[in-house]
């Protein structure tokens, strides 16, 4: 993901709500809002590893990420990124940095170890 940082373009920061966009393999766009946390120049979301966008990204890791609101309206413009399925421990650091900060929510949402949850880093 690019940080902004020479190109013109402010840094994407640390929405609330990411609008992850990933896509089929006829090329048609279908986009998912995600809690996010931010990791350097990385983003981090998690989800169920049988989930589609898993599917989506093993076969084509080319994304593109906006702010959102919780119903994936996006706030921002979108911007191309390279995601990747994370493996199972940093999976699990991911899980609790999101349900760090999304504080009573996100402890509620992410508390039981779920063995089909991934993480994704988008760069």
């Amino acid at each position: 993901m690019n940080d902004g940082s020479g190109n013109g373009q402010p840094p994407l920061g640390e929405p609330r709500y990411l609008l992850l966009t990933t896509f089929r393999r006829d090329g048609t766009a279908v986009g998912t809002p995600v809690w996010c946390v931010r990791d350097g120049n990385a983003l981090r979301v998690t989800t169920q590893g049988s989930s589609g966008k898993v599917r989506r990204i093993h076969n084509n890791p080319h994304v593109t990420v906006a702010p959102c609101d919780m119903r994936g309206r996006p706030k921002g413009e979108s911007r191309p990124a390279i995601a990747e399925i994370d493996d199972a421990e940093r999976s699990v650091e991911t899980a609790r940095l999101i349900a760090r900060r999304y504080g009573l929510l996100g402890w509620f949402m992410l508390r039981k170890a779920d063995p089909d949850r991934v993480g994704i880093t988008i760069r």
